[in-house]
C-alpha cells in the first residue's frame, strides 16, 4: 500500500483497529457488489456511503450494504425530511471531500446527520471507503457507529438483480 488515507489517520488517532482490504479499481465499474467480489468478502459486509440532501435537514449521509439501493421514502421519514434527492456526483467533492467510487462515512469536509443500514447489526465488522478508491477499511461496526455518530435506521430496498 501506497500510504495512509486521512481516514486511516483519523481512526489511528482514535485507537480504533481496522484492516485495509485492496482491490483493483475498474472505472467501468465502481459497483459495490464487484468491490465486495474482488476483496472476497460477502455484499452483507462490504458497505457503500451515499449522500443525499434533505428539503429541510440539507445533506445527509447513509451507509448501506453495496447489494441494495437506499429507498427515498424510507430515508426521508428516517431523517426528518418530506423529500431527499441524491447529491449530483458533480458536486460530492465540494460537498464531502470525496470522490464517486471514495466517498467514505468517515473524515467529510463537514459532519453531517448519519444514518446506517439496520442490516449492520447482523454484523461483527464491515468494510467502508478508507476515502479512496481501491482500499476498503475492515473495522468494528459499533466502532464505526458510534465515531461517525450514525443512526441505525431501515432506509434500503433489496435490487432485484445485484
Amino acid at each position: 500500500m501506497k500510504g495512509k488515507t486521512n481516514v486511516m489517520r483519523m481512526l489511528d488517532a482514535a485507537k480504533i483497529a481496522y484492516r485495509a482490504c485492496e482491490y483493483e479499481v475498474d472505472e467501468n465499474n465502481l459497483a459495490g457488489t464487484h468491490i465486495a467480489e474482488e476483496i472476497g468478502l460477502p455484499y452483507e459486509k462490504v458497505y457503500k456511503t451515499l449522500v443525499a440532501r434533505g428539503d429541510k435537514t440539507g445533506p445527509v449521509v447513509f451507509v448501506i450494504p453495496c447489494h441494495l439501493e437506499i429507498d427515498l421514502k424510507k430515508a426521508a421519514k428516517e431523517t426528518g425530511n418530506k423529500r431527499i434527492e441524491m447529491i449530483p456526483v458533480k458536486d460530492l467533492l465540494v460537498l464531502t471531500g470525496y470522490i464517486r467510487g471514495g466517498c467514505s462515512p468517515i473524515g467529510m469536509k463537514k459532519k453531517f446527520p448519519t444514518f446506517i443500514s439496520h442490516f449492520v447489526t447482523e454484523q461483527e465488522e464491515i468494510t467502508v471507503s478508507a476515502g479512496v478508491r481501491g482500499i476498503q477499511l475492515l473495522l468494528n461496526k459499533d466502532a464505526l457507529v458510534h465515531f461517525v455518530g450514525a443512526k441505525c435506521a431501515d432506509i434500503t430496498i433489496l435490487l432485484d438483480n445485484p
